[in-house]
């Protein structure tokens, strides 16, 4: 059945649904807001727009081309960030290589997603050395690192990316189409089989972006993420887009943090100089931070931390010293302070849902 259709003036613009269009409100609105690398780099966002349309630039010049996929190697950083909307945003195809797989599962998995261009964060040089025979379809190589001249072992690399950055033109026209275009490409652990590939199109992570928004804007007080958050991932950026966050935080134009590999010193080091708010993980990083904030003898006050993958597991609710809500169902958990108890009615939470109470006091 067809109802009635609104006809569009063919001027009308109309407003496809892809990356480009999650910029454009922060580059307004929050153009001096700072993104952090570690305790290493701080930049704006409007020095990240600029360096996204460097990186669309750069990776032009090297051969990429839209519907090429470009592999990217690399722990959460402000480089992985320009990635995620730089590649996308050029009609390429991201995949985030999950490097904590086994060699052979990483091999499979570049090759399976045909992957031509790596970018390589130089502390996988070694390991990359020893696939790059099983990777045929591999072509060009970027180095990334955050020493002054990136180790490149044996393999041959088109240049280095803050070299090829600083060589590259900002003004990058990324073009307009169909919101259906495939964005990202990624795959599961492999716990049973190979690895499975799973692909999202602009349009479903722009709607997922929009609906993460929405759904912890809405919250009051329990879980919320605001403007006035201060933002740091600690699920890899390489599993599940980072549960899309780095896109949600970029489009409300928070102050963004990214730790680089997990150290529990340089977790809770950024959590408290940077003002960390909110946050997300899997139960294990839980424990991780709770047992490096008692061993420390530091609080976590005021931080917010979505946990997910598993139902969170008995062992972090123990050191609860003032009541935290957690909603979990068998394989999602949401971990974050009230003030006082909450309590789930009505039949489908019942059947669904579970409260209990832990603790990053607030």
């Amino acid at each position: 059945m067809v109802g009635r259709l609104i006809q569009v003036a063919k001027s009308a613009y109309q407003y496809p649904l892809i990356f480009k269009q999650l910029l454009h409100t922060p580059l307004l609105q929050a153009p001096d807001q700072e993104i952090v690398y570690r305790d290493s780099r701080r930049l704006t966002y409007r020095q990240i727009g600029d360096r996204i349309g460097r990186l669309a630039s750069a990776l032009g010049k090297i051969g990429v081309r839209p519907g090429d996929t470009v592999g990217v190697l690399d722990w959460d950083s402000n480089r992985f960030l320009e990635a995620f909307f730089a590649i996308p945003m050029m009609g390429a195809v991201l995949q985030t290589v999950n490097v904590r797989l086994s060699p052979e599962q990483i091999a499979y998995t570049i090759n399976h997603a045909g992957a031509s261009t790596l970018l390589v964060n130089d502390e996988f040089v070694g390991l990359l050395e020893g696939l790059m025979p099983q990777l045929p379809k591999v072509k060009t190589l970027v180095a990334m690192s955050d020493r002054p001249s990136p180790q490149t072992g044996g393999l041959s690399f088109v240049g280095e990316y803050e070299d090829l950055l600083a060589a590259a033109s900002p003004d990058y026209d990324f073009p307009d189409f169909d919101e259906n275009t495939q964005a990202t490409t990624f795959y599961t652990t492999g716990t049973t089989g190979l690895p499975k590939g799973v692909y999202y199109s602009h349009r479903q992570l722009v709607l997922h972006t929009l609906c993460e928004l929405a759904f912890f804007g809405l919250a009051s007080q329990q879980g919320r993420f605001s403007r006035d958050d201060v933002y740091m991932p600690i699920t890899p950026m390489f599993h599940v887009h980072a549960w899309g966050f780095p896109w949600a935080a970029t489009l409300a134009g928070v102050k963004q943090v990214y730790p680089g590999r997990y150290d529990p010193a340089m977790l809770l080091k950024l959590i408290k100089t940077e003002g960390v708010t909110f946050t997300h993980g899997v139960p294990t990083i839980l424990q991780m931070l709770l047992n490096a904030a008692a061993a420390a003898k530091t609080d976590l006050i005021g931080l917010k931390m979505v946990v997910g993958g598993s139902a969170l597991p008995k062992s972090c609710r123990r050191p609860v010293r003032s009541p935290l809500l957690l909603t979990s169902d068998r394989r999602t958990s949401v971990a974050t302070p009230t003030p006082r108890w909450s309590s789930a009615r009505g039949r489908a939470w019942r059947r669904r849902w579970s409260i209990c109470a832990l603790s990053i006091p607030r």
